[in-house]
Order: structure tokens, then C-alpha cells, then sequence
């Protein structure tokens, strides 16, 4: 049944993915994309591009004051970005304390001021390992704490929860979605690094897909 939802939207090709299942499954998507003070804004010009060229309504909004009260993170401190597959535990250094928590939380406060009925977000089975916030369980918990959060209960839904990246992908390709339109690197130079964890982990995707990524790489 067609919704009114808020997508959070980072620019990335998992959110990218799942702002068009959004608009295939037939909802009033309002994209929502967050500057909470990460590395560069590749991804955000990403989001503000591909939301102008579909007429969608979308929010960009700077939330970068949170970075005086955590860090820590090689996404948002001054922190070598760590290169490697998501496997590989020094990647838990990518971990922006309480982010989706935060994400979620005003995403959940936008959606009831429009009277929407869900927050979407892009989490999937491969962030597992390093992310407690993009686990089944904290899904569940957060969606539960959400429908009495408020007057007006908001789902919160992953749609890609149980999947991997290489499904997302497959799912992508298949709606026909043009990557070359979004950026997932950690780092926000001129072409992809291909070396850090979010650069191996797509470039994986498209291997296992037999595709080839869109994106220039420097490696």
C-alpha cells in the first residue's frame, strides 16, 4: 500500500538503492540526507543531484555541531582512514558513535511533522560485523521505541536488512539504476581510492555481479 516516507539518504549507492525502491513500491518518498561533519561531501552533492533530476522533495541538514560532543571515528576526526574489507577489525575505526541512533531520531521527527508513516534506511547484513547500529536487533528496537515515541506510530524499515551489498546491487541493476550517480569512497578526492573498506566492499559487489562500476578509481 502506498505511504508517505522519509528516506535517509546519504548519496550512497546502498541509500541510492533504496530511495528508488521507495519510489517503485509506489510511495511519496522526502529524501533526507545529513551533514554531520564527515570527511568531504561527495556523496551529499550526490544526493542533492540525483534528488533535483527526480523532482523529489529533499533536506539537507547540518547536524555538524554533534562532532563536539562525539568523535573518534576516521569519518569524521582527523584519523587515517583505514584500508581493507569490512572483515578486517580495524574498521570498527569507522564507526561514527550513535550515528544511525541520531539519523533515525530526527528522520522519525521529520516524518511525523509531515505525517508520513515510515523512515527508510540503507542498512544491510554486510555492515553486521562492524555496526551494532545497522543490526537486526537494533532495527527492531528502534522501530518499536518508535511507535510509542510519538502520538503518531512511524515504522522504521531496512529494506535490505537481511541482504548483502552484492543483492542490493543486483537489485539495483535490475530497476535499471545508473551508479555512476552516487559515491561511496571514504575519501572525497577526484576518483574513488579503491583501497579503503567502502571502496573494496562496492568494487566486490560489482565483481560478483559481472558488472563494472561506473565510478573512476585511482587504483
Amino acid at each position: 500500500m502506498p505511504q508517505k516516507v522519509v528516506v535517509i539518504y546519504s548519496g550512497g549507492m546502498d541509500s541510492f538503492t533504496v530511495l528508488h525502491k521507495a519510489i517503485n513500491d509506489g510511495h511519496e518518498v522526502y529524501a533526507l540526507s545529513f551533514n554531520y561533519g564527515q570527511r568531504h561531501v561527495r556523496e551529499l552533492e550526490c544526493a542533492k543531484a540525483v534528488c533535483a533530476e527526480l523532482g523529489i522533495n529533499h533536506k539537507v541538514v547540518d547536524i555538524s555541531a554533534i562532532n563536539q560532543l562525539i568523535g573518534g571515528s576516521s569519518l569524521t576526526s582527523d584519523i587515517e582512514v583505514p584500508e581493507g574489507h569490512y572483515a578486517a577489525d580495524n574498521m570498527k575505526s569507522t564507526v561514527v558513535p550513535n550515528r544511525n541512533m541520531i539519523l533515525i531520531s530526527l528522520a522519525v521527527g521529520y516524518a511525523v511533522s509531515l505525517d508520513a508513516q515510515a523512515v527508510y534506511y540503507g542498512a544491510h547484513s554486510g555492515d553486521h560485523f562492524i555496526y551494532p547500529d545497522c543490526r537486526p536487533e537494533f532495527v527492531q528496537k528502534m522501530h518499536d521505541v518508535c511507535q510509542i515515541a510519538n502520538y503518531e506510530p512511524i515504522a522504521i524499515i531496512s529494506p535490505y536488512l537481511q541482504q548483502t551489498k552484492i543483492e542490493i546491487l543486483r537489485d539495483g541493476l535490475a530497476m535499471g539504476l545508473d551508479y555512476s550517480k552516487t559515491w561511496t569512497c571514504y575519501n572525497g578526492r577526484a576518483k574513488a581510492c579503491g583501497k579503503c573498506g567502502s571502496c573494496a566492499e562496492r568494487l566486490e559487489a560489482f565483481t560478483l555481479n559481472q558488472a563494472t562500476d561506473p565510478l573512476p578509481y585511482e587504483a
